[in-house]
């Protein structure tokens, strides 16, 4: 290699390196300058509304479920609700139609709004059926149940037995834990104002599993149904209960996401029908029954039958004294 070429690369190996500490020095100073210019155009880009935690298919919207994000401008899709444009109050009581993840936009077709075909259909959980039953003023805490709330399933019942033993009046709790969809045809609990609003209603509808469908069916035509409103409170001692009693499987794996995911939905809680407790007249009267009448046997039934009801005369034959009815005129 001649002089004049070693000259040239031993020149532009040198131009490179005093580049690459110009470089260097420069972003060691201020080593958030591209962050910051990324950080700062996003900032003053438009803002879309995300999920706050995760919005399983079936939830239904509220004002925490929600809230806007600052958004690159160039990753904003015409589904997206932005700020200034997105009335929230038309999205609150919606009901998820696909899974959003946390900090995921809330898109226009993720949402299925109240009065569209398949409103009810989607916000029931997988494998829940919903079913209507009849209440009123008094069986449905004054209108103090909306959407969304839980509440447990009570049935009152007269038992009859014989004519001489009085009657036993019992109420029991048959379902614990429903989820309320509707009252009436009102899936939400806010006006045309978005404020709450207090109404009185004749039909609740409830989700339910295919087996408690059919037990509440039945009870609609043993007894008088009512309903009990649940406190919020009650859920986290339900969780408890469960995971001591082995009911939610947790993951082994010591992952708190995991964990975490695993309670919510455990949170989310299920009915249950397996404990049924019951009150009985005596527990309000001690003039009440405390166990059920007596009932009469078939053959009873078929003796008192066939008692003469009217006047009886006494004929012996001969032979034994024959008791005979006298019927007619």
């Amino acid at each position: 290699m001649d002089v004049k070429k070693a000259a040239l690369l031993a020149g532009a190996l040198i131009i490179a390196i005093a580049a690459a500490l110009m470089a260097r020095s420069m972003f060691a100073g201020n080593p958030d300058a591209g962050q910051n210019v990324t950080q700062q155009q996003v900032e003053e880009g438009p803002q879309v509304l995300v999920a706050t935690a995760a919005l399983p298919v079936g939830t239904i919207i509220t004002e925490g479920s929600f809230r806007f994000q600052p958004w690159p401008k160039d990753l904003i899709e015409d589904a997206y609700y932005l700020k200034d444009k997105a009335d929230l109050a038309k999205l609150q009581g919606a009901v998820v139609r696909t899974a959003i993840a946390t900090g995921q936009p809330i898109t226009v077709g993720s949402l299925i709004q109240p009065g569209e075909r398949g409103f009810l259909a989607a916000a029931l959980g997988p494998g829940m059926r919903a079913i209507t039953v009849p209440v009123s003023v008094q069986t449905a805490v004054a209108g103090f149940v909306f959407p969304g709330d839980r509440v447990d399933l009570l049935m009152t019942q007269t038992i009859t037995g014989s004519e001489e033993d009085n009657s036993l009046k019992v109420a029991q709790t048959v379902v614990r834990n429903l989820r309320v969809l509707a009252t009436d045809q009102r899936t939400d609990a806010l006006n045309a104002e978005g404020k709450p609003e207090v109404r009185t209603y004749s039909n609740v509808t409830l989700e339910v599993t295919p087996k408690i469908a059919e037990k509440i069916a039945v009870a609609q035509n043993v007894g008088a149904l009512s309903l009990a409103l649940r406190s919020i409170a009650d859920n986290a001692q339900d969780l408890d209960a469960a995971i001591a009693g082995g009911n939610v499987d947790m993951p082994g794996n010591n992952d708190p996401a995991a964990e975490k995911r695993a309670l919510s939905l455990a949170r989310a809680g299920q009915p249950e029908d397996r404990t049924i407790t019951f009150s009985t007249g005596a527990d309000v009267s001690r003039f009440e029954r405390r166990t059920a009448p007596q009932r009469k046997t078939p053959q009873q039934q078929q003796q008192e039958a066939a008692k003469p009801t009217g006047p009886v005369v006494n004929i012996s034959r001969g032979g034994p004294v024959q008791a005979v009815e006298l019927k007619g005129k």
